[in-house]
């Protein structure tokens, strides 16, 4: 069940808004309602990882009664070990399996395991919320709260990655309260913003992509100029409609319960270096790799060639995290060299005009997005030469190929969906009517066309 599917808007979702505010003086069968939906949710696209999500969250919470009871750091230390080892084996098991038996010359046999939907977003939940207890943070909560921290669906699959204390506390609020029809007329222009975001860009976008780095991998016919820089600005565009897209529906779709989620896109694409780049680009992430990883290597405090160190290894884990594959590994391997040269730039009190920190960011941004598209080296490799005019610069012909330069347009220039949803309009209450046919039209193109999946949904 997908967001942006009829089943979700027209079945799911009405009947679990309804029995929460119908359940709204009772907080703890509100809960224990939002759990059991939560589960319905995951389960629908996969049962048999249900008991996964389970097991993993008990196993978690009992970890945290028994540290709660005893006060042994140990503890917190063996559910993170647990947390990723669940994660390697599910995610990395046949990567490291086949890099390992290449070194020693021999075949590996891929276990061929399928990855649970949005582990590396649950699992990196948890383990947060254990290493803020080991640095002293005190809040332990009970079974429900904890069930729903990790399982709410808007965020289960696919984040924003949400931290403890963002959140569980509001839980305990009722929805029914003076803001009640405020949040949910803003959480569902929200969620139409992000449907029209991934319907009606990303997914028109997706097949003149899919084909040209086809093309690419395929090898046969080798791309131009033209086409490759065409489907790499493509899949930038793509990657980033469809991603703020399902972030622009979650946030959307928790404000509908009375939620608030932290922001996670803040027009990336207008970014003037690669420092701001991962200000506004899954900023969630962005924390989350430098309050657990960045601040514990050392961050900044132990020298300008530690730090650069630092970032370097920050980034390649967190393209490591992205994907059990080496695209994903170079992708935040540059992203990481890049921040790190972008650090010894500021130490020396440089400054760039801003229009050409855009132009070189923006270049460099979709340069990379190749390395995390292209679905091995040599698919990479191909696309590059082709970039840089191994075969001609020639001319590019796209279906629907307007969208491409008015996607570009809104990512760069248009308003982001968040300040559209939280302006105070004068004329507010006429925003129902356009927000409603907007509505219909993106329930017929749901059904009308093939739907793909959320890109994020693999990670």
């Amino acid at each position: 069940m997908l967001f942006h599917s009829q089943i979700f808007i027209l079945g799911f979702l009405p009947v679990v808004l309804a029995a929460y505010y119908a359940l709204a003086a009772h907080h703890a069968a509100r809960q224990a309602m939002l759990v059991a939906a939560s589960l319905v949710f995951y389960g629908w696209w996969n049962v048999a990882y249900v008991p996964l999500l389970v097991a993993l969250t008990l196993a978690n919470w009992l970890i945290v009664k028994l540290f709660a009871a005893t006060l042994r750091r140990g503890l917190l230390a063996a559910g993170v070990a647990l947390n990723l080892a669940v994660l390697a084996l599910f995610k990395y098991a046949d990567f490291l399996g086949a890099n390992a038996a290449a070194l020693v010359g021999h075949s590996w046999t891929p276990l061929a395991i399928v990855l649970p939907l949005g582990i590396s977003f649950f699992v990196f939940q948890k383990i947060s919320y254990l290493i803020d207890l080991r640095r002293r943070d005190r809040h332990v909560y009970g079974l429900l709260d904890f069930c729903l921290f990790v399982s709410f669906f808007p965020q289960l699959i696919a984040g924003p990655l949400v931290r403890h204390n963002e959140i569980i506390h509001q839980f305990r609020n009722s929805p029914r309260r003076p803001d009640m029809w405020d949040s949910l007329s803003r959480g569902t222009l929200l969620f139409v913003i992000g449907l029209f975001k991934k319907l009606a860009i990303a997914d028109t976008l997706a097949p003149n992509v899919d084909r040209l780095f086809g093309q690419a991998m395929r090898g046969a016919i080798p791309l131009n100029g033209a086409e490759a820089w065409a489907a790499s600005a493509g899949y930038a565009l793509q990657i980033y409609f469809d991603f703020s897209g399902y972030s622009d529906m979650a946030i959307g779709l928790a404000l509908m319960f009375g939620l608030v989620l932290p922001d996670n896109f803040d027009a990336p694409y207008a970014a003037t270096s690669i420092r701001d780049f991962w200000r506004r680009w899954h900023m969630t992430l962005s924390r989350f790799l430098r309050d657990y990883l960045y601040v514990p290597l050392g961050g900044n405090r132990r020298g300008p060639w530690r730090q650069a160190g630092n970032v370097a290894l920050t980034m390649l884990l967190g393209g490591l995290w992205h994907g059990a594959g080496w695209g994903f590994v170079l992708w935040g391997g540059t992203h990481g060299a890049a921040l790190a040269l972008a650090g010894a730039w500021a130490r020396r009190g440089w400054r760039m005009w801003r229009p050409l920190g855009w132009a070189l960011t923006l270049t460099f941004v979709v340069l990379a997005w190749v390395l995390f598209r292209a679905p091995d080296l040599a698919t990479a490799g191909r696309m590059f030469a082709a970039m840089a005019g191994a075969h001609g610069i020639g001319h590019v012909t796209l279906e629907d190929g307007a969208m491409l330069p008015l996607a570009a347009l809104l990512a760069i220039v248009g308003p982001t969906s968040l300040r559209l949803a939280r302006a105070r309009l004068p004329l507010r209450p006429w925003i129902a009517v356009p927000a409603a046919l907007a509505l219909v039209y993106l329930l017929l193109l749901s059904g009308g066309r093939v739907g793909t999946a959320f890109i994020y949904f693999q990670f």
